[in-house]
């Protein structure tokens, strides 16, 4: 068994509402040097060693991220 960790992201060019709410929140909390904050998605799977990287790319282009608005990083761990 491997473990896969996969983030995904909103693409820079998309704006992320979700982001720029914690940064008014840390800025409202008087947390002071933090310009920006970008809020993705953290996923891990327990998978066979047989699963290759084409199929875990695969699931997360087509299950895990919407690749129209997001990008995702898939690493075994």
């Amino acid at each position: 068994m491997a473990r896969v960790v996969v983030d995904v992201m909103p693409k820079p060019e998309i704006l992320d509402p979700q982001g720029q709410a914690v940064a008014g929140a840390l800025h409202r909390l008087g947390v002071a040097g933090v310009t920006d904050v970008r809020q993705g998605k953290h996923f891990e799977l327990e998978v066979d060693d047989a699963v290759d990287d084409d199929t875990l790319h695969r699931i997360a282009g087509s299950l895990l991220a919407n690749p129209v608005i997001e990008d995702w990083r898939v690493t075994r761990a």
